[in-house]
C-alpha cells in the first residue's frame, strides 16, 4: 500500500482532519435492519458469558446498558434483539467510510482504530473555508447515519488525540501545543504500561511532560514516550498508509423476514444508493448502469439491469430512477437479499447552475423529464418526432423512423396536435381567420389529397386547422394550435 509522509513541523499548508466513530458498530449493524428502531443490542464474548457491547436508544430507554449479562438485559427488555459484534463487518465500514471521505481528499489512512484521517488543507479551495467545509461533512455523514467527532489539527496524530476529547476544535501550529498540554495522559494515546508508570511519578496531563527537559524524560521513560511527543507536536516523521478506492462497487442487504412485494424493497435500496453516490462522488464519476440481484426463498435469483440516459451519482435522483424502473418488474418469489453492483463508471460533469432561467435550464429539466418517462415506461414507449418532408400534414411526422428533414423550405403556420382521424367542423366554427393555403400532393403513391386549409377561430376563442376539398361544401377538423 502506498506511503505518505506528511507531518512536518512548521508546514502550515498542511492540516488534517480526524473522524472519530464511537457507535459504528452499532449503526452500522442498524442499517442492515428492517426496523432500526426496535430495540437491538452488539453483544461481545462467547456463550454463556455474553455481555452487552452496545445498545440502541429504543433498548437504553428500557434500562439495557453496556456490560450487563445478556440474561439481564433481556429481562428489562423482552423484545430485545441480539447480535454478536463483528469485527470483519465494522472493518468493512470503516473501509466504506474512507471511500466517502476519499471524495474530499487524495490522501485519507485507517491506520487509527476507530477513525479516519483525511488532509483537508488542499481541499478548501474547492470547497470553501473550514467552517463550511465542515457543515457539509457533518450533514453527509448524519444523512449517512453516522455519529461521529471531528477535529482539525496541523498533523494527523495530533487530530486523533484531540478527537478523544473534542469535537468541533480546530487547531493551527500556533495553538497545537496549548491544546496537547490540556489532555489528561489517559487520552494522550500513550501505551497503558506508560501511562501507569507517569501516574505513579505524578504526571496526569501532557502539558507536564513538554515541560521537562528531553534528555531526562527519555532516560526515565524510555524512547517509545519521546516518538509519541514527537509525532504529536509534527516534530517527528510519520508514515501512515493511504487508502485507494476499489475499482468496482458492490453492495449487499440481507432481510430479517421474506419480502413479498416491490415496496418492500425501498429502504434497502435507499441505503444501498447512498452508498454507490459516496462511492462515485470519490472517484468523481457517475454511473449510467448497475444491476439488482434479488436473492428469492427457494428459487434461482431474479436479476435485472438499471439503465439510465445520462451519468448520475445523486442519491435521490438514483433512487427515485430506480424505484421507477421497479414498478414494472413482477417479483417470482419472496426476496431474501438484494444486492447492488456497478463495474463500469463515466466521468461525471455536475449540471451547471444559472441564476437566471434560459435554454440551458430547459435543456436540463427535458432531460430530467425524459429520464424519468423512460425510467417509469421503459424506452420502447417514448419515441421522438422525426420530421419528414411532406406536404401532406399526416404523413409529415413519423414516430423514431424515416429520413429527416434536414431544413425547412417554408415557415408555415402549423398547428402543435393533429388528430388522428379528422371530423366535421361547422358546429363549432364562429369565423375564418385566414386561408385557404392549398395543399396538393401524394398523386404518385396512390392516396392523394387535395384540399384548402383555414385557420378558423371556434365559439370558445381556440384556434383550429380546418380544411375543404376545393369548390366543396363542409369543413372537417385536422388540428388544434396551443
Amino acid at each position: 500500500m502506498p506511503r505518505t509522509s506528511p507531518s512536518k513541523r512548521g508546514r502550515d499548508a498542511v492540516r488534517w482532519a480526524c473522524l472519530l466513530f464511537p457507535r459504528l458498530a452499532l449503526e452500522g449493524a442498524l442499517r442492515r435492519r428492517d426496523d432500526p428502531t426496535a430495540p437491538f443490542a452488539l453483544l461481545e464474548g462467547a456463550p454463556p458469558r455474553q455481555r452487552i457491547r452496545a445498545a440502541n436508544q429504543a433498548a437504553r430507554d428500557q434500562g439495557v446498558k453496556p456490560g450487563q449479562p445478556r440474561g439481564l438485559a433481556e429481562a428489562f427488555c423482552p423484545a430485545l434483539d441480539c447480535a454478536p459484534l463483528e469485527a470483519a463487518a465494522v472493518e468493512r465500514w470503516r473501509q466504506r467510510l474512507a471511500a466517502w471521505a476519499y471524495a474530499y481528499s487524495g490522501q485519507v489512512s485507517l491506520d487509527y482504530p476507530h477513525a479516519l484521517v483525511f488532509e483537508v488543507a488542499s481541499s478548501l479551495a474547492l470547497f470553501g473555508p473550514w467552517p463550511a467545509f465542515e457543515a457539509r461533512l457533518r450533514g453527509e455523514l448524519a444523512a449517512l447515519g453516522f455519529t461521529h467527532r471531528l477535529v482539525v489539527a496541523p498533523n494527523p496524530a495530533a487530530a486523533r488525540i484531540l478527537v478523544n476529547a473534542h469535537d468541533g476544535l480546530a487547531v493551527d501550529d500556533a495553538g497545537l501545543e496549548a491544546a496537547l498540554a490540556r489532555l489528561p495522559l489517559a487520552r494522550s494515546g500513550l501505551a497503558a504500561e506508560s501511562v501507569q508508570t507517569l501516574n505513579r511519578s505524578g504526571f496526569r496531563r501532557l502539558g507536564e511532560l513538554f515541560t521537562l527537559p528531553r534528555p531526562a524524560l527519555a532516560r526515565r521513560f524510555g524512547g517509545g514516550v519521546m516518538r509519541h511527543l514527537g509525532e504529536l507536536r509534527g516534530e517527528w516523521p510519520l508514515a501512515l498508509a493511504v487508502y485507494r478506492p476499489a475499482t468496482h462497487f458492490s453492495r449487499s442487504f440481507e432481510f430479517e423476514r421474506p419480502v413479498h412485494a416491490i415496496a418492500g424493497l425501498a429502504f434497502p435500496l435507499k441505503r444501498l444508493l447512498q452508498e454507490l453516490s459516496a462511492f462515485l462522488r470519490g472517484q468523481d464519476a457517475g454511473v449510467e448502469r448497475f444491476s439488482l440481484v434479488l436473492g428469492l426463498e427457494g428459487g434461482p435469483a431474479q436479476r435485472f439491469e438499471v439503465g439510465l440516459l445520462a451519468p448520475q451519482r445523486d442519491a435521490e435522483t438514483l433512487l427515485e430512477l430506480t424505484r421507477a424502473q421497479l414498478e414494472r418488474v413482477r417479483l417470482e418469489g419472496p426476496v431474501l437479499s438484494v444486492t447492488l453492483a456497478a463495474s463500469r463508471f463515466t466521468p461525471y460533469a455536475p449540471v451547471r447552475r444559472e441564476l437566471l432561467a434560459g435554454p440551458a435550464r430547459q435543456a436540463q429539466a427535458w432531460a430530467a423529464l425524459h429520464q424519468r418517462l423512460v425510467a417509469r415506461l421503459g424506452e420502447a414507449a417514448l419515441k421522438p418526432l422525426v420530421e419528414h418532408r411532406e406536404h401532406r400534414p399526416e404523413a409529415a411526422v413519423f414516430a423514431a423512423a424515416g429520413p429527416r428533414a434536414t431544413d425547412t423550405p417554408e415557415a408555415r403556420l402549423r398547428p402543435g396536435w393533429l388528430l388522428a382521424e379528422m371530423t366535421p367542423a361547422e358546429p363549432g366554427i364562429a369565423r375564418l381567420l385566414a386561408g385557404p393555403e392549398r395543399i396538393e400532393s401524394g398523386w404518385w403513391d396512390g392516396d392523394d389529397v387535395r384540399r384548402d386549409y383555414y385557420l378558423a377561430e371556434w365559439h370558445d376563442g381556440r384556434h383550429a386547422w380546418v380544411w375543404r376539398e376545393p369548390g366543396g361544401e363542409g369543413f372537417h377538423l385536422h388540428g388544434w394550435f396551443g
